[in-house]
């Protein structure tokens, strides 16, 4: 073990580029959505150890990004909708005064990787979907520290990533790789037997395949333990989102994917555990609040204090795990798989399952629909060949074509259903 790859994220390894006096300035991308905003009601409460330098937003929440703006006094904002600038403009002058200066306005799909490769010391990348690459290898090209909430980027382009970050660059934000990451810390990685992911179990734990048949969106956002976006929840629903985790625990620490376990934990109050070679684990836990590991992501090597509540221990409390049901949520083994594949795949599984989310959302697919499709897509996409570099464009053609494969299929299952 110790002559594998060094790990794209060690906590004894710390990348720090060159920073001046004061507080660390820091670019948030996806500022107003759920990662953003806890971001950034961090930074707030923290202006001696962080300032924001510039935010990014797809420009659904102009009003919301313009206040964010005012408040936190940035140079720049980055939406990737050229259509609502003159919005957003009128926005900030609301916020800002007639005849007062504005921030700089970078609009466009390219925006947030502009953005990313600004003047800053760290990038926390909290933008949904697998069009955070761009702004991920930007952000690692331009020699920022990289606090990375955006899974996608590293599921799809892994070998990618690999190859541009140094030592100690990027810092993962997702709890449960925030968990892993601070465990690691208590050993080396010849000492480590496993990785234990630890899965809520969503809205259907304890549910059968035929009992998912006919589960409405409205039960799969209502998530029992966490607040995030709906692709997301829904995510969490499928337990695809586990999937992707194990895929990253893999690429971000170089442990074999037969010695990467999931847990379902409905409490989530451990959000993943190491198990060293000495039979110890050791187990990261905190309430479900993703403002802890923002804190991690943003201020490594230093804890900043009070960033998330406690445990009150002097309550009584029971923690449960059970094993993962994979014949009601295969998702986590069609991971495994496009995992192994490596290649183009892992971009296959994601951009498959993301366009079945929207088919689910939008009435056009039933649950159990969405992981048979993206098993399909996966399916037909083959096993990638193999002796080749993965480039930017292989990850766009395989994302356009697995896109398309999947609105053809829940299209197909959309038309019968309708005709039943």
């Amino acid at each position: 073990m110790t002559d594998a790859p060094a790990p794209l994220a060690d906590p004894h390894l710390v990348y720090d580029p060159v920073a001046g006096d004061g507080p660390k300035d820091v670019v948030i991308l996806g500022s107003t959505g759920s990662i953003g905003t806890q971001a950034i009601d961090l930074v707030l409460r923290n202006p001696a150890r962080f300032r924001v330098t510039g935010l990014s937003a797809n420009g659904s929440r102009v009003a919301l990004l313009a206040e964010q703006a005012h408040r936190l006094g940035v140079r720049t904002v980055a939406v990737a909708r050229e259509d609502v600038v003159p919005a957003l403009r009128e926005a900030l002058t609301a916020r800002y005064g007639a005849g007062k200066p504005l921030p700089e306005i970078l609009a466009g799909p390219d925006a947030a990787t502009q953005l990313a490769a600004s003047d800053c010391h760290t990038v926390l990348n909290g933008i949904t979907g697998s069009i955070g690459l761009a702004p991920t290898l930007a952000a690692l090209e331009a020699g920022r520290t990289l606090a990375l909430a955006n899974k996608e980027s590293l599921i799809v382009g892994g070998p990618l990533v690999k190859a541009r970050a140094k030592p100690g660059q990027i810092i993962p934000v997702d709890s449960e790789h925030a968990a892993l990451f601070q465990a690691l810390a208590a050993g080396t990685r010849a000492d480590v037997r496993k990785l234990v992911v630890t899965a809520s179990g969503g809205p259907f734990r304890g549910r059968t395949k035929e009992e998912l048949a006919n589960v409405t969106v409205e039960d799969a956002l209502a998530h029992p333990t966490w607040a995030m976006g709906p692709v997301i929840t829904i995510n969490s629903a499928t337990l695809v989102n586990k999937g992707l985790e194990v895929i990253e625990a893999h690429l971000l620490y170089d442990i074999p994917f037969d010695r990467i376990e999931v847990v379902v934990h409905p409490q989530s109050y451990v959000h993943s555990m190491v198990e060293f070679t000495d039979g110890s684990t050791l187990a990261q836990a905190t309430p479900p609040d993703m403002r802890g590991p923002i804190a991690i992501g943003l201020g490594w090597p230093e804890r900043v204090p009070d960033a998330a509540p406690a445990f009150d221990w002097s309550k009584a409390s029971t923690w449960e795990f059970f094993p993962l049901d994979n014949e009601a949520f295969p998702s986590v083994n069609l991971a495994r798989h496009v995992g192994e594949l490596a290649g183009t795949a892992p971009a296959v599984f994601n951009a498959a399952n993301e366009e079945c989310v929207e088919a689910f959302r939008a009435g056009r697919l039933p649950f159990n629909g969405i992981m048979e499709t993206v098993t399909r897509v996966v399916e037909e996409h083959g096993t990638p060949p193999t002796g080749t570099s993965l480039t930017v464009p292989d990850v766009l053609e395989a994302e356009t074509w697995a896109r398309a494969r999947a609105r053809e299929l829940t299209d197909r299952t959309a038309s019968a259903e309708a005709r039943a």
